[in-house]
């Protein structure tokens, strides 16, 4: 079996053959020697275990308004001025505050057993332990009938996600079912999901306005499971109640819970949620900069958010990001002393809440707009770096094109590229550059599992971390970074001629968007 095969070969073994394969190629290639010193740094004196141990493990994860968020914020501003790199806080909003504290979740009847679950983020706390019975949504298929039902949760727990008849990922069914099998499962998981939308649809709510209906109805507390589909990961967001707890409960619990709902046998369950609602707290960008000794008012941005969900410590979204960044700047001010341009490095809060730091950025520094050369974000996880698309600037291969020539070979093969290409439009900060007509790209890496399992889920933690790949990207975006300040031209900032949709329309290139200032309206 393969399970027996790996775990039969030493760790050791394990990590020399990988390391072996992430190590830069022995060969006669020939590179600029500022590069040369980025890629020995990166590989001989990597700062990005210490530096993930005091993000990760020390603050933890980082939602938007709480202590943990503030401290990151510092911690990283206080990290970029002993390299010497000038660093400060940038107010773009507020946003309100809030602390996790601990999640316990036991059921207490009809046997006893502690469940795996947290609260959502901004959850309102328990004052104290609450017991509630569990309840699931009932049969029925109108408005009237689902609010002729509602009284009946008052002192409740009431289970309101969909049901997940198999908790078996996708790829396991599909590996080891017959096909007649993985078919047949395939369109009963389809059609289960069909289902639920449509009895949702039919009942008249939403996922903000039903979890309302049930808290004004007088239900002790709401649950629900948004399993990712891989074994083990559920995704963690914010709650949709403002004074009874909302919790996730992991998927093989959850089922438990509605089955015995479903049967009659009324499980119970004891649930202790404690957090803090804090006072409106700010909300900031870090910034830091080395000034440009030719051209100190044209600039090139390392960018990467660094708040996250809080699920989990928010590792490779985007703590990854952030410390492919910071590792950047600081082997640029370690061996890039005379660099042309003003080089930046802006790590943003509240992008999972619409890219809100960034778009703050954008809209508060018009002159530094006017005079970026390139921005360089990362956001989709540990692995290294394989697209880069020129954001619909129709001369973007003439520059990045040129840049790549400068990394080395084993960094550069990695890579496809796309030129023009399309202007991203949202998902992660380059759009806030794009839509202001800045040239801003996106270092697109290998999945390892992002979107599926690690991307906002109880799973996002440090030891999914694969730091060989992550020095990868520190010489590639440092090398792109170099020689985008050396660069004897500006930038181009024109833009390709837009296709036609399905529809016969041209597409539009996307529009510039104000920042989320603060958390009013925000659901």
């Amino acid at each position: 079996m393969k399970i027996n095969t790996f775990f039969a070969m030493p760790a050791v073994v394990l990590a020399t053959q990988f390391s072996w394969a992430q190590a830069p190629a022995k060969s006669q290639e020939k590179l600029n020697p500022i590069v040369e010193s980025f890629v020995n740094e990166a590989n001989n004196n990597s700062q990005l275990e210490n530096m993930a141990y005091e993000l990760l493990d020390g603050i933890g994860p980082r939602l938007v308004g709480t202590p943990e968020m503030l401290a990151a914020n510092e911690w990283t501003a206080k990290t970029l001025r002993s390299w010497g790199v000038d660093a400060n806080l940038q107010q773009f909003g507020t946003w309100k505050g809030w602390q996790r504290g601990i999640t316990h979740v036991d059921m207490v009847y009809p046997r006893v057993k502690s469940l795996s679950a947290t609260q959502l983020a901004w959850s309102p706390a328990t004052k104290k332990a609450i017991e509630a019975e569990v309840v699931v949504l009932p049969k029925v298929s109108s408005k009237a009938e689902f609010d002729q039902w509602l009284p009946s949760v008052k002192g409740k727990m009431v289970l309101i996600a969909q049901y997940q008849k198999i908790g078996r990922s996708d790829d396991q069914i599909k590996e080891f079912a017959t096909p007649e099998l993985y078919e047949k499962l395939k369109a009963e998981k389809e059609q289960a999901s069909k289902d639920f939308r449509d009895y949702v649809k039919n009942i008249g709510y939403d996922n903000n306005t039903l979890p309302e209906a049930l808290e004004k109805a007088g239900a002790a507390g709401i649950a629900i499971s948004n399993w990712t589909g891989i074994m083990g990961a559920n995704r963690i967001f914010g709650a949709k109640t403002s004074k009874i707890p909302m919790i996730d409960i992991d998927v093989e619990d959850y089922g438990m819970l509605y089955r015995m709902a479903e049967k009659g046998a009324k499980p119970k369950i004891k649930l202790e949620a404690q957090s803090k609602i804090l006072p409106e707290a700010k909300s900031f960008n870090t910034i830091g900069m080395i000034k440009g000794k030719e051209k100190p008012n044209e600039y090139v941005i390392l960018s990467a958010h660094l708040d996250s969900w809080d699920g989990a410590q928010g590792a490779t979204d985007n703590g990854t990001g952030t410390l492919t960044m910071l590792e950047t700047i600081r082997i640029l001010k370690k061996y890039y002393p005379n660099n042309k341009r003003t080089i930046v490095i802006g790590l943003w809060g509240s992008e999972e809440q619409g890219l809100n730091g960034s778009r703050g950025f954008v809209a508060d520094n018009p002159e530094i707009m006017k005079g970026t050369q390139a921005v360089f974000n990362q956001d989709n996880g540990t692995g290294r770096v394989v697209n880069i698309g020129g954001q619909g600037f129709l001369k973007s291969y003439d520059y990045i094109g040129k840049w790549l020539n400068a990394v080395p070979k084993n960094v550069r093969d990695n890579i496809k590229t796309d030129f023009p290409g399309m202007p991203g439009g949202g998902g992660s900060d380059h759009a806030s550059f794009v839509a202001a007509g800045v040239p801003g790209f996106s270092l697109s890496s290998l999945n390892w599992g992002y979107f599926g399992y690690t991307w906002h889920t109880t799973k996002d933690t440090y030891d999914k971390i694969v730091f060989d790949e992550l020095k990868n990207n520190v010489i590639l975006t440092a090398t792109l970074a170099y020689m985008a300040s050396e660069d004897l031209e500006f930038t181009s900032r024109e833009r390709r001629v837009m296709p036609q949709d399905e529809k016969g329309e041209v597409v539009k290139w996307p529009e510039a968007k104000q920042p989320r200032r603060d958390s009013k309206d925000y659901k």
